[in-house]
C-alpha cells in the first residue's frame, strides 16, 4: 500500500514549536497522541480479567508466602538468601549527609568511556582506585565518588524496602526497627542534604531523588500500621512532603524523568491519603495524565524514541500501579494502565531476529527484548509472556502473588514481525522474506536525540549487517563527541556533520507491498543551510538506499558525503592505502576511528563485505564524478569494534546524490 503523507499531524506539531523560545523546545512536540481503543491493542498477548479489564487486582498475601518459605526447600533457601543480604548490610553500611550524590552517567572510565564496577569499599578510605569494566585501573576523583554514593544509595533504599517486607514476612523486630531508623534518619536530616540546582536533595538529579522517593515510600507503607501516627506524621512533615515539593519545582514538561517524579509522588499521596497532592500530580499540568496522553505515540512507543527509556517509563511508573491496585484505587487509572501495558509491548513487534531492538536516541548500548519487564507487571498488567516468565522466577512478587500461568490456547511466543507504518514516532519498518529494515527519519524532542535523522539498521536471514549502537556512558567524552554525532550512523555528512537540530522530518512514502517494499523521508531542515531527502528500498533480495543532499540557496558549497557502519569484514584490494591524518580539518568525531584506509574512485565504488556470520555483501557505492572513500575501526559498544565507511566527494557542491546496494552473494 503506497501512502503519501506530506503534512503528518507529529511534523506540523512540531514546526511549531520551533517558534517557540529555546527553553520550551524541550517540552512535548504535540497536544497529545491519538490512542484508539488501548485495551484492544495487543488483545493477543494480554491476559483480559474477568471484569474485561487489562489491570488486574494485585494480591499481597503474607500468610500464603509465610507458608510457602515453611514448605518449599527452594523458598526457604531464597528467604534465607535475602536475610544474610540485608544483614550484612545493616551491619557494614550508613548513609552520611556530608556525601554528595552524584549521576550514575559519569561513574566511567577516563581511559575509554566504558563503566566502572561499584563495589561497597568506601572510596577514599577504604580503597583509592577502582576497576573499569574493561580492566583499568582508575584513581577515584570527586565525580566518581559521588557516583559511587549514588551507587550505595540505590542499594540502601533496596534494603529498606527489603528489611520491611523481612519484617511482615517473619515478624522479626529488627528489619521494623533498621528500616524505620533509616526514614528517621532522612527525616531528621532532609535539610542536611544539599540541594542541587533547586532539583534534587538526597539524590544527585531530580529523577534520583524520585527513585529514592519510591523506595522511601514502598518501606513507610510496609510498616505504615505498626509505628505510631506520630511518627507516621513526622515522615510526612519532614521526608515525604519536603520531597514532594521539592520534585514539583523541576521537569514541569513532557518527559520519562517527569513520569519518574509524577509516580513517586503519587506513591505518597496515595500512603497519606491526600487528595491535594493526588490532584497536583495526577490530574494537574504535567501530572501522570499529561505525561502519558503526550508522551505516549499513536504507535505506543515513548515519543523519546529510545526502546531503553521505553521500558524505562513503564518502570518508573509499575510501582505506583501496583500500590493503587492494593489499596482499591486502580479504577482512578484505568485508561492510563492500558496504555503502560501496551508500551510494554509494543517493542515485541519491531524486534530484530536476534532480539535486539531499534536503537534510535541516545541509551547506552543496544537495547533487546525484554521479557523482564512483562514479569515484573505481571501482577497488574499481565500478559501470556509475563505471566510465564514470572512463574520461573523466585521474588518478592511471585512469592506474595504467584499466577497461575495460562493454559496454551494458541498464543504466539512472540507476535509476528511485519512492515509497518509508525508515522507518529518517525519510524518505519520493512519485512521480506530475507531483510528487516528499520528506518529512523526524525525526532519528536530534543530530549536524548542524536544526529541521526534518516538513519537505518538492517537484518538479513537473521544476520546484522548494520545497527545504531546508541552511546556510552553521558559522563563520556566520545558521548557527546562522537556518538551522538553523524559519523556513528548511516546518514549523509555535510563538511563532516550530520543533522544539525532535532526535526520531525517529513514521510513522503511508505509502500509494504511488494515485491518492491519501500520507504521515502525528507528533512527540510537537515541543518541550517541544507535537506536531506532518503529513500530505501528492498526488492529483488537487495538493499538500496538513495540519498539526496541540497544546499539551501545562497550557500557555499560544501564537502558532501555520506557515512555508513557496518558489521563485517571488507574486502578492499590493494588500491586502498593507509591515512595518517584522516581526523585532520574535520570534526572531533573524525578522530575516534583507527586504521583508517583510503582509495579514489569515480562514479562508482564495487567491494566485497563478509558479515561477521560469513554472509557475503556485495557494496556498491555510487554518486557522480570523483570522490574518495574511506573504511577504518569504527567504535562500537565499547572495547567493540565495527568496520566504518565515509565517502566523501572530492569536490565541494551544492547538492549531491548517492546510491548504496547490498547485494547478497554466495561465492565459489
Amino acid at each position: 500500500m503506497m501512502m503519501h503523507l506530506l503534512t503528518p499531524r507529529a511534523y506540523a506539531s512540531a514546526l511549531a514549536l520551533l517558534a517557540l523560545p529555546l527553553a520550551l523546545q524541550a517540552q512535548s512536540a504535540n497536544a497529545g497522541f491519538e490512542k484508539i481503543d488501548p485495551e484492544g491493542q495487543y488483545a493477543e498477548l494480554k491476559i483480559i480479567q474477568e471484569d474485561g479489564s487489562v489491570y488486574r487486582t494485585p494480591v499481597e498475601d503474607w500468610e500464603g508466602a509465610r507458608q510457602r518459605v515453611a514448605n518449599d526447600p527452594e523458598w526457604a533457601t531464597w528467604l534465607a538468601k535475602q536475610k544474610k543480604m540485608v544483614d550484612e548490610w545493616m551491619e557494614r553500611h550508613e548513609d552520611r549527609t556530608e556525601w554528595v550524590c552524584g549521576v550514575w552517567s559519569r561513574f566511567v572510565s577516563p581511559v575509554d568511556g566504558s563503566f566502572l564496577v561499584w563495589t561497597d569499599e568506601v572510596p577514599g578510605e577504604e580503597t583509592d582506585f577502582l576497576m573499569s569494566r574493561n580492566g583499568d585501573r582508575v584513581e577515584v576523583t570527586e565525580t566518581i565518588k559521588q557516583s559511587w554514593v549514588y551507587g550505595f544509595r540505590a542499594r540502601h533504599f533496596k534494603r529498606m524496602v527489603t528489611a520491611a517486607r523481612l519484617y511482615r514476612l517473619t515478624g522479626e523486630q529488627k528489619y521494623a526497627d533498621w528500616a524505620a531508623e533509616q526514614l528517621d534518619f532522612y527525616a531528621e536530616n532532609e535539610d542536611a542534604f544539599p540541594v542541587r540546582d533547586t532539583r534534587s536533595r538526597i539524590g544527585g538529579a531530580s529523577l534520583t531523588d524520585a527513585n529514592y522517593l519510591t523506595d522511601m515510600t514502598e518501606t513507610a507503607r510496609l510498616l505504615f500500621n505498626d509505628v505510631s501516627e506520630e511518627r507516621r506524621q513526622y515522615w510526612f512533615d519532614h521526608l515525604f512532603k519536603p520531597e514532594v515539593d521539592l520534585l514539583n519545582m523541576s521537569m514541569q514538561q513532557t518527559h520519562n524523568i517527569a513520569v519518574w517524579q509524577r509516580s513517586s509522588q503519587a506513591q505518597v499521596a496515595l500512603l497519606y491519603d491526600s487528595p491535594d497532592i493526588w490532584a497536583r500530580v495526577i490530574d494537574g499540568p504535567h501530572g501522570l495524565r499529561e505525561q502519558i496522553r503526550e508522551g505516549v505515540t499513536s504507535d505506543y512507543l515513548w515519543y523519546e524514541q529510545s526502546m531503553g527509556y521505553n521500558g524505562y517509563v513503564v518502570r518508573a511508573s509499575q510501582q505506583l500501579f501496583l500500590f493503587a491496585g492494593l489499596v482499591g484505587k486502580k479504577d482512578q487509572l484505568k485508561e492510563e494502565a492500558a496504555i503502560l501495558q501496551n508500551l510494554m509491548l509494543s517493542p515485541l513487534f519491531i524486534r530484530f531476529p536476534n532480539d535486539n531492538l531499534p536503537n534510535p536516541a541516545d541509551i547506552y548500548g543496544i537495547a533487546k527484548v525484554q521479557t523482564q519487564v512483562l514479569a515484573d507487571n505481571a501482577r497488574t498488567f499481565p500478559t501470556v509472556l509475563g505471566v510465564q516468565k514470572a512463574a520461573q522466577a523466585r521474588n518478592w512478587n511471585t512469592l506474595l502473588d504467584p499466577i497461575e500461568v495460562p493454559e496454551d490456547d494458541g498464543h504466539p511466543v512472540y507476535p509476528q514481525v511485519v512492515s509497518r507504518n509508525m508515522e507518529s514516532t518517525c519510524f518505519a519498518l520493512l519485512k521480506d522474506n530475507n531483510w528487516q529494515l528499520f528506518f529512523h527519519y526524525g525526532q519528536l524532542t530534543r530530549s536524548h536525540s542524536q544526529a541521526e535523522a534518516l538513519n537505518w539498521s538492517a537484518y538479513y536471514k537473521g544476520e546484522v549487517v548494520s545497527q545504531d549502537v546508541g552511546t556510552t556512558g553521558y559522563g563520556s567524552a566520545q558521548h557527546k563527541q562522537y556518538y551522538s554525532k553523524g559519523l556513528a550512523h548511516n546518514v549523509p555528512l555535510i563538511n563532516g556533520e550530520g543533522q544539525e537540530h532535532w526535526q520531525p522530518g517529513e514521510l513522503l512514502s511508505f509502500d509494504a507491498e511488494g515485491p518492491e517494499l519501500s520507504v521515502s523521508a525528507t528533512q527540510p531542515e537537515y541543518r541550517s543551510n541544507a535537506s536531506a531527502t532518503r529513500t530505501l528500498t528492498l526488492v529483488d533480495d537487495e538493499l538500496i538506499e538513495e540519498t539526496t543532499v541540497e544546499l539551501n540557496d545562497g550557500s557555499a558549497p560544501a564537502l558532501l558525503g555520506l557515512s555508513m557502519n557496518l558489521y563485517g569484514q571488507p574486502e578492499l584490494g590493494d588500491a586502498f592505502t593507509p591515512v595518517d591524518d584522516f581526523a585532520k580539518g574535520r570534526p572531533e568525531a573524525f578522530r575516534y576511528w583507527k586504521d583508517v584506509r583510503a582509495a579514489s574512485f569515480t562514479d562508482e565504488a564495487v567491494f566485497d563485505v563478509v558479515l561477521e556470520g560469513g554472509q557475503v555483501m556485495q557494496l556498491t557505492v555510487e554518486t557522480e564524478g570523483p570522490f574518495t572513500l574511506y573504511q577504518g575501526s569504527a567504535p562500537e559498544r565499547l572495547p567493540a569494534r565495527r568496520a566504518g565507511f565515509y565517502l566523501e566527494k572530492d569536490d565541494k557542491a551544492t547538492s549531491a546524490s548517492f546510491t548504496v546496494t547490498l547485494t547478497p552473494i554466495i561465492k565459489p
